[in-house]
């Protein structure tokens, strides 16, 4: 199997889209997240996609083929919410193993499918952690700013934890994704760089924020520059940013990283931004005509969708993309 690496030297690659989207699209009951494994849990699981590994594999399978039907070349794993930190509101944080692996082994057999049909355009499978659904920097109360929800400690634990798993299951690639709080995002990467010290291993990281909002911040307040310091201690593949923002608002913040980063730059945006129902409305065309500021400026190596985004979308992407060079990492003084 050929290193993500070298293929991203000659290549710009595309990562898939939304998985939360299409899993929508199957209209699941709460016996059908259940399955036979978990028929008799003792609270509601109904909306718990991740488990969907576990209990609806084929479906989980099908949506991994369509987006590389569509021309994606790395598919996520089906994992964002895959900690015992985030997992604790189903009370399923004893099944965060086995969620991980089964989720990394699924989409591991899909990508060598296509790989072997096509073995000059390899696939490769990036194990998706998510920022769990609390901050180590931030207090959820307004009435004491001290408090914390969560230590760094506990997210290295649960961070570590779902990462050995991933890489059993087979991912070629960990993918920090949604960073809202880089201290979160720092536990994960602490994490990952004991897992490649423990095992003698030198798995690729992808590292992508998410600014919040128009101010151009992630919610614990940096910018894109100085998000980009505070992770360029640690050896990673890419630097980018997903999630909040469609791709035109997302231009600015990626500019940023490519004049300040000698790392390669990856971007899944949102198809838009939602409207009034929390739905996305931008059309695969036109998400694809934005995109294609960000490889007239050279701008990115990687790039996908994120929240509404389907293989339509993500066909409309690679096909433009196939005409155009990767953006050359220059030294950065």
């Amino acid at each position: 199997m050929e290193d993500i690496r070298n293929v991203l030297k000659n290549k710009i690659l595309v990562l898939d889209g939304a998985m939360g989207t299409m899993i929508q699209q199957y209209k699941f009951t709460e016996e059908d997240y259940r399955g036979e494994k978990f028929k008799d849990f003792h609270i509601s699981v109904k909306g718990n996609n991740d488990m969907l590994s576990i209990t609806q594999p084929k479906a989980i399978k099908e949506i991994h083929a369509k987006y590389l039907e569509a021309g994606a070349d790395i598919i996520e794993t089906n994992t964002f919410s895959s900690t015992t930190v985030a997992m604790a509101d189903y009370e399923m944080e004893d099944f965060v193993y086995e969620l991980n692996f089964q989720s990394a082994k699924i989409a591991k057999e899909v990508a060598d499918e296509f790989t072997a049909k096509n073995p000059d355009k390899p696939r490769f499978v990036a194990g998706s952690i998510g920022p769990t659904n609390r901050t180590a920097s931030m207090s959820p109360d307004v009435n004491d700013p001290g408090f914390r929800a969560v230590t760094f400690e506990d997210l290295r634990k649960a961070y570590k934890q779902q990462a050995e798993a991933l890489i059993d299951g087979g991912v070629d690639v960990l993918l920090v994704e949604t960073v809202f709080d880089t201290l979160n995002a720092k536990a994960a990467l602490f994490a990952i760089e004991e897992i490649k010290s423990e095992r003698n291993i030198d798995i690729p990281i992808m590292l992508s924020g998410t600014i919040t909002d128009a101010s151009g911040r992630t919610l614990s307040g940096q910018t894109a520059e100085a998000f980009l310091i505070s992770v360029s201690h640690i050896p990673l593949l890419t630097v980018g940013f997903n999630c909040a923002l469609g791709a035109k608002q997302l231009t600015p913040h990626l500019e940023v990283l490519a004049q300040k980063s000698d790392l390669k730059i990856s971007a899944h945006p949102n198809a838009g931004l939602p409207n009034a129902f929390g739905e996305y409305d931008e059309s695969p065309e036109m998400m694809a005509g934005q995109i294609k500021e960000y490889l007239d400026k050279s701008l990115i190596n990687i790039i996908g969708g994120c929240c509404g985004t389907t293989p339509a979308h993500i066909k409309a992407i690679a096909d433009m993309v196939k005409e155009y060079k990767p953006r050359m990492v220059a030294k950065v003084n």
